[in-house]
């Protein structure tokens, strides 16, 4: 029935519609019963649909909403007067990726398909993304001091947990459990540096070329070692992605945090994701990036709560009772350090922490790193 349909639909304004072709903004015309007799490039980019696979069907079947889209068509219709509405939430029907569609619907009378509504979308889900990256940026101003009062309380009880853990190995004959103790003197050594380099003047990181996943291998067996059993860690790595310039402890601490606030919000039991990736075309607040690597941290579990996303990243703001609420605003001081970003998108069953590190950024004394 669509074939038959899409067969007698012929394309209207045929010298507009090559003038339409070569806007940004999608384009679609549609008729009383909300189905689409014309489209122009844009609308098929924004879509993921070819032309012939989108002329003849229903709207609501290529953009699926909570319906809000289609009711604002019907009232055009009824009224016969434009509408326009901001920040809609779409998906494609071809199960691509949730759009954020700014649009406007006005009447239309065309010679061929009669009464009509022309739909105009532009896409908003890259200008909000922008908007909410500007947002956390600024968030790392108002949280650094605080942190930095923090790394003052830790450095004195480091110190005595390595002295507890150095005496505790001497007096340890069995080779396994002094295993245990050298972990905890590495990790107390480490968090020692993270601390000096966040007291230290300027908080410039100390880059050196690394290999990402050598620091999320170590990253993975501290999560299995904390984990309870039944919480699957596991690798999606991209072996293509090149070496970055990066400070070892303030990476492994900032990944470290990203996994143990997955794992602690699964509880009991799930899969922590770890997955690497190289991005090209990425921007990062208003600064556009050619190449970036983007390290995530998906899990399953129940999601962020509405309530605290806005302030997510500001030092002691947690959905735990337990939680200090400062794991995750350190995490993005660190990464903010490096020129990049952490992001995140959450629904119940799925939650992703995006770590964005771009390969060509400059320190903050102004030299350009690779």
């Amino acid at each position: 029935m669509v074939a038959m349909h899409r067969a007698r639909i012929e394309q209207p304004m045929t010298e507009l519609a090559r003038i339409l072709d070569h806007l940004n903004t999608s384009v679609l015309l549609v008729d009383r019963r909300q189905v689409v007799h014309y489209l122009n490039v844009a609308a098929e980019t924004l879509l993921g649909l070819s032309r012939n696979q989108i002329l003849g069907r229903p709207i609501n079947e290529l953009l699926r909403d909570t319906g809000e889209l289609s009711a604002i068509v019907e009232r055009a219709f009824e009224t016969w007067q434009p509408y326009a509405r901001r920040e809609l939430n779409m998906q494609c029907a071809n199960g691509g990726d949730e759009l954020i569609i700014d649009c406007a619907v006005s009447p239309f009378e065309d010679d061929q398909a009669g009464a009509t509504v022309l739909i105009e979308i532009s896409d908003a889900t890259q200008h909000q993304r922008i908007s909410r990256e500007t947002a956390l940026l600024n968030q790392v101003g108002g949280s650094r001091l605080m942190i930095k009062q923090l790394a003052h309380e830790i450095k004195n009880p480091l110190g005595g947990l390595r002295g507890a853990a150095q005496l505790l190995e001497r007096q340890l004959n069995d080779a396994g459990m002094r295993e245990y103790t050298s972990i905890i003197i590495s990790e107390a050594d480490r968090l020692k540096a993270l601390v000096d380099s966040l007291l230290g003047p300027g908080h410039t990181p100390n880059k050196e070329l690394i290999n990402v996943h050598e620091l999320l291998q170590h990253v993975r067996q501290l999560l299995i070692a904390d984990a309870p059993a039944e919480i699957e860690i596991e690798r999606d790595y991209d072996p293509s992605l090149p070496p970055l310039k990066l400070d070892r402890n303030q990476l492994i601490q900032a990944m470290l945090n990203l996994g143990r606030n997955a794992v602690q919000a699964m509880k009991t039991s799930g899969r922590l994701i770890l997955r690497t990736r190289a991005l090209t075309g990425v921007s990062i607040g208003t600064r556009r990036h050619r190449l970036a690597a983007s390290i995530q941290f998906e899990d399953n579990g129940p999601g962020v709560p509405q309530h605290l996303q806005d302030t997510l990243f500001y030092p002691f703001v947690t959905g735990r009772t337990e939680g200090t609420g400062l794991g995750l605003a350190i995490a993005q001081d660190l990464v903010s350090r490096h020129g990049g970003l952490v992001e995140f998108e959450s629904r119940p069953g799925r939650t992703v922490f995006t770590l964005l590190l771009p390969f060509n950024t400059h320190d903050t004394d102004g030299n350009k790193t690779t």
